[in-house]
């Protein structure tokens, strides 16, 4: 996890909001970095979390985790984390001779089926028993998302996939009191508004979401030492809302990240 975020956010392992829906966005970036940053950052904080890999294999959020100094393999083996990966299901489910509607992806040979059989899987993690194999006890339930906007070019329509968020948030959030973490890929801005693409599925996650942070690349081009700028858009604490947004500079390090107010990198000073 990166502390300096935390900072900027105003929570901890030991202290953060509940019932919370963070949205993460990116344009001409990549903004994996904050869904590793909140694996950690909830592993850390004994939750039990969901997480959905649509894009990348185990090993690799393994292999960042343990940079950042969690273990996936050891919370996924004490029941802490329900890791489904994407890659891996989607063949099962392609080279099968039957449809099951109950599995997660079943929707890749039923498209009229929506996302039903995600949701199943989603709701049956995060209502598992607080209890780890070992005896432990979880904090509330986490569902993370890398990356939604995938479902997309599998044929999932804008609307299921709101609709399928809308689900999780009201079971994971409204009732169960936990947070939920979404990434999704953004179009570029000339890009076709009206076809029903990643940048209608992220302005639909916006008017949903409590926290928004965005990451795009530099309007002035590539730098050694800025990677990109991030977006922060508090939209709703409670039954307030807000409008209040702060851009930040970032960078990327094999550990971590460092996050720093327009202006004032030492690349620009």
């Amino acid at each position: 996890m990166f502390p300096e975020l935390n900072s900027i956010l105003n929570s901890t392992p030991d202290s953060f909001k509940s019932s919370d829906f963070i949205l993460v966005s990116d344009r001409r970036a990549d903004a994996s970095f904050l869904i590793h940053h909140y694996l950690s950052f909830y592993l850390r904080a004994g939750c039990k979390v969901c997480f959905l890999g649509l894009v990348q294999s185990f090993s690799h959020y393994s292999a960042v985790g343990q940079r950042l100094g969690v273990s996936l393999a050891q919370a996924r083996e004490k029941g802490q984390l329900v890791f489904l990966e994407g890659l891996k299901e989607s063949f099962g489910v392609l080279l099968q001779d039957t449809s099951q509607e109950t599995q997660p992806l079943s929707y890749l040979r039923s498209p009229g089926a929506g996302l039903e059989g995600l949701f199943r899987f989603v709701e049956s993690c995060v209502r598992q028993s607080g209890d780890g194999n070992a005896g432990e006890s979880w904090g509330p339930p986490v569902l993370l998302i890398d990356d939604l906007s995938v479902l997309l070019s599998l044929g999932v329509s804008v609307g299921a996939i709101l609709d399928f968020t809308l689900y999780c948030q009201a079971t994971v959030c409204s009732e169960l009191q936990g947070n939920m973490v979404i990434l999704v890929r953004c179009e570029e801005e000339d890009a076709d508004d009206d076809e029903e693409g990643s940048n209608l599925l992220q302005r639909g996650l916006v008017h949903q979401c409590n926290l928004a942070l965005h990451v795009e690349g530099l309007p002035t081009g590539y730098c050694r030492d800025i990677h990109g700028q991030m977006e922060v858009w508090w939209r709703q604490r409670g039954e307030t809302i807000y409008n209040q947004r702060k851009i930040f500079h970032f960078k990327v390090h094999d550990k971590g990240a460092s996050f720093f107010a327009r202006g004032t990198s030492s690349a620009v000073l």
